[in-house]
């Protein structure tokens, strides 16, 4: 983070978090970004018209009658000036309001308002529900008093003059950055889910864009970046950022879904006075309602949240997957109802363009879509799906302590369908999660305490550049696989059942609770504990044909009848494992695999199933083998196929072990020093 820019989003915090303090005793701790964020939108967009007021009442004043809507907005537009698209056409503001009467603030702000734009204005009115929130403050008598401190912050952006005066669009992003993580902290939300580190961001902009700088510059160049979980929107910002800074005549255009309502506000007026198309940015839930539907995107960038369920709303997901497969979003597979990371990132692909430009895509996640889930299940076919048709370009390992909400790993993963021909059908793995990468904060911001130097950052995307693959300075933070490097078959592995079988006291009382015993009545009962106590030879059998032969004459000489179910439970009740036993049959003569003994051999995509069983386990247990219908449902081959991406593995560095000798003289020290503390104790 640039040093004046950072200083100067804190002081504003912490002046705006003062205001705040206002409210204390009249509202709840975690009702003060209710009212405090809406307040600081609003400051902005007065700073940001204050200097046109004249020119926007005159052209309200002589606009012709009978104008369309889109007509009167574009001639406002026009008298606002620059690439702003908001205009507030009455004679109020807060200059003006802080002039008269205090008594009338609740009904001027409200007039003030309401004269806003049609985008602003439902801003306001639907998702901050502002007018609310002045209604409250007008009642605990505490609105002129929160109103007159606003009035008194600069907000002013900076003049074309003067470029490092003011408040830069880039100061209001930490500013709401700083604000929400600390309504959040207070009222124990969820920080993290309105916003992402911009260090973090400015790194997944530098990887999407180090490969493009000469697609991008030009003239006449267009480029459309979406984020479907877009927050306060500093993901879309810092990406138009990063490709104006490769070519300032670039247009870009911003998308983006938001499902809270205060981000969602924020976002959207930050839409409005940078100049683009506030339309752009949609309210909702992006896996349910997809506002953006028939749109596709050069450049998609997303945090989405971690290890959130999307339980409440599963029911229109699945219908899509049933419904729609691969021609909808997510047909590939669904992952467990307790993290929907990955449906997001099946969303973001089902937005790539299919032109030549293509798209490229980057996600932080968390490490579960790298490994959680075995063969078959709904994390691993999305990872088979992904590697599958070649779009995973490369994931980026992060240092721990980045984020303001957690501590744990997180991870960058880079897809395109534009893939560079060196990079076909492979896989680039950096872990840029060692100490050279980051830095300690000097305070810690709730769970921050580290940050991307921006000369890491630049290594990162250079070595991402480069392709490094082992070796060199940075290589052995770097290391390129082939896609079925993660690609696996799990084979199911059987053993015979061996049995042995008694009428043994205590094996009976088993037969005595089992299901199908129990449905008899007392006088069949009666018959069956007659045969195998007092008919069956109490003799251990070690061959099943031979206790089944022993008990069909044991019956036949009771003169008693049992059907199929009692027999069953009859032979599960008098057997054990045994493994001197004789293997059991079925009924072609084959062996009876044993579900207790099954087991399941992870073999490697690029090896023969065969070979591989050859070596690793006929060796060791001869009487194996491979259920060879058990297949995977989508190529028909033997075992199931699974993908699985295990960063530590490839990254793992030995540690030896301390002497031994050095380990014996420091337990030697303590145990001293023990010894010291309790005589001290005891005398």
């Amino acid at each position: 983070m640039d040093q004046n820019v950072g200083a100067k989003a804190k002081a504003l915090s912490n002046f705006v978090w003062q205001i705040a303090e206002t409210l204390r005793g009249d509202f709840r701790q975690s009702e003060y970004g209710k009212v405090i964020l809406p307040f600081v939108v609003l400051r902005r967009l007065d700073c940001i018209l204050e200097p046109s007021k004249d020119a926007i009442l005159k052209a309200h004043a002589n606009l012709p009658e009978g104008i369309d809507e889109q007509t009167r907005d574009m001639m406002l537009f026009g008298a606002v000036g620059g690439n702003i698209r908001v205009y507030n056409t009455s004679s109020l503001s807060f200059k003006t309001i802080r002039s008269q009467n205090p008594a009338d603030a609740h009904k001027n702000l409200v007039a003030y308002i309401t004269a806003f734009s049609d985008s602003v204005r439902e801003v306001f009115l639907e998702r901050f529900l502002f007018t609310d929130q002045l209604k409250r403050l007008n009642e605990a008598s505490l609105l002129w008093k929160v109103f007159e401190q606003f009035a008194t912050l600069d907000l002013t952006p900076p003049l074309p003059a003067k470029p490092t005066e003011g408040v830069s669009t880039l100061v209001m992003g930490y500013l709401f950055e700083d604000l929400i993580r600390r309504f959040s902290e207070i009222s124990n939300e969820t920080a993290g889910e309105h916003f992402t580190p911009r260090e973090v961001i400015r790194l997944i902009v530098d990887l999407l864009l180090v490969n493009d700088s000469q697609a991008l510059t030009g003239k006449g160049i267009i480029r459309q970046v979406y984020d479907p979980a877009c927050g306060t929107g500093g993901m879309l910002a810092l990406a138009e950022e990063g490709m104006r800074d490769l070519n300032p005549d670039i247009r870009v255009e911003l998308f983006g879904q938001e499902l809270n309502g205060e981000s969602f506000g924020i976002c959207k007026s930050d839409m409005l006075v940078t100049g683009h198309d506030p339309e752009n940015i949609a309210f909702g839930n992006t896996l349910t309602h997809d506002s953006h539907k028939d749109r596709k995107f050069h450049y998609m960038l997303s945090n989405p949240p971690y290890g959130v369920d999307w339980k409440k709303y599963q029911e229109p997901i699945k219908e899509e997957a049933e419904t729609k497969g691969k021609q909808g979003r997510f047909g590939a597979g669904l992952p467990r109802i307790s993290d929907g990371q990955l449906l997001f990132l099946q969303h973001m692909i089902s937005k790539m363009r299919d032109d030549e430009a293509g798209s490229r895509i980057g996600i932080v996640m968390n490490g579960s879509p790298l490994f959680t889930g075995g063969a078959g299940s709904g994390e691993s076919e999305i990872r088979r799906w992904m590697l599958e048709n070649d779009w995973v370009e490369a994931i980026v390992a992060l240092p721990t302590d980045l984020f303001y909400n957690t501590g744990i790993q997180t991870y960058v993963w880079l897809l395109t369908n534009r893939k560079e021909p060196t990079r076909h059908g492979k896989v680039q793995l950096i872990d840029a999660s060692g100490e050279r990468f980051w830095t300690p904060m000097r305070k810690n911001l709730g769970s921050k305490r580290r940050e991307i130097r921006d000369d890491a950052r630049e290594t990162i995307a250079m070595i991402f550049h480069e392709m490094a693959n082992g070796g060199g300075p940075w290589g052995e933070v770097s290391k390129i696989f082939n896609t079925t490097d993660f690609g696996y078959r799990e084979i199911r592995v059987e053993r015979p059942l061996r049995l042995n079988f008694q009428a043994s006291a205590e094996r009976i009382e088993r037969l005595k609770l089992a299901k199908p015993f129990l449905k008899l009545d007392p006088a069949e009962q009666d018959d069956v504990l007659n045969v195998v106590t007092n008919r069956l030879p109490n003799t251990l059998f070690k061959d099943r044909p031979a206790f089944e032969t022993a008990l069909t004459k044991a019956l036949k000489g009771a003169g008693v009848k049992i059907g199929a179910p009692v027999r069953k439970a009859i032979l599960a009740a008098l057997s054990e494992r045994d493994e001197n036993a004789a293997i059991c049959l079925d009924k072609n003569g084959n062996p009876e695999p044993d579900p207790e003994l099954r087991d399941h051999e992870l073999v490697p995509l690029t090896e023969d199933w065969k070979e591989y069983f050859a070596r690793e386990v006929a060796p060791f247990v001869p009487d194996a083998w491979v259920d060879e219908s058990y297949r995977d449902s989508a190529d028909k081959g033997v075992g199931r196929v699974g993908y699985e991406i295990n960063f530590n593995r490839y990254f793992y560095r030995y540690v030896a072990p301390r002497p031994l000798a050095e380990i014996d003289a420091e337990l030697k020290t303590l145990e001293a020093d023990i010894a010291s503390l309790l005589t001290e104790v005891a005398g």
